[in-house]
């Protein structure tokens, strides 16, 4: 019997999109989703468009399920570190039916044995939201959580 493949997440924050590309790359990820709200970034490399046609050049596919992104509240208590607070929101935020649906979504994706990486800024994944959405997805599939770190700028 082979080993179910990990859920991988990873955060750009103080790396390159290269730097990315490359961890994405090491570890055989085949789809990266996008769980930001808002797909733009003052980044180079990490908006919407430029990430999908950067992760495309490696032959990864790029999905963004913005119904998993971090309320504008929830954003702003993670900036100030109010990182409980974050996650309450967000938790009370994934109650939403549009959040369910991608969440289930999301599920399905893992469970079909596609190696999965989800995106979000924050480097650390214990301070983001992705964690909880990690979580969630690893508890209902059965699979562990593997978190990618890119080499910093």
């Amino acid at each position: 019997m082979t080993k179910a493949l990990p859920l991988f997440t990873i955060g750009y924050e103080q790396v390159s999109s290269n730097a990315v590309l490359d961890a994405l790359s090491r570890a055989g990820v085949g789809l990266l989703v996008d769980v930001r709200a808002v797909a733009a970034s003052r980044r180079a490399g990490f908006s919407k468009n430029a990430l999908a046609a950067g992760v495309q050049s490696r032959d990864i596919s790029y999905l963004h399920l913005r119904g998993l992104g971090t309320p504008a509240d929830g954003r702003h208590a993670a900036r100030s570190g109010h990182y409980d607070e974050m996650r309450r929101i967000f938790e009370a935020h994934l109650e939403t039916p549009a959040a369910q649906e991608q969440l289930d979504e999301l599920t399905q994706i893992v469970k079909s044995g596609r190696p999965v990486c989800l995106l979000c800024f924050e480097r650390h994944p214990e301070h983001c939201h992705r964690m909880i959405i990690a979580e969630l997805i690893c508890e209902r599939v059965g699979v562990e959580v593997e978190h990618l770190a890119a080499d910093p700028v």
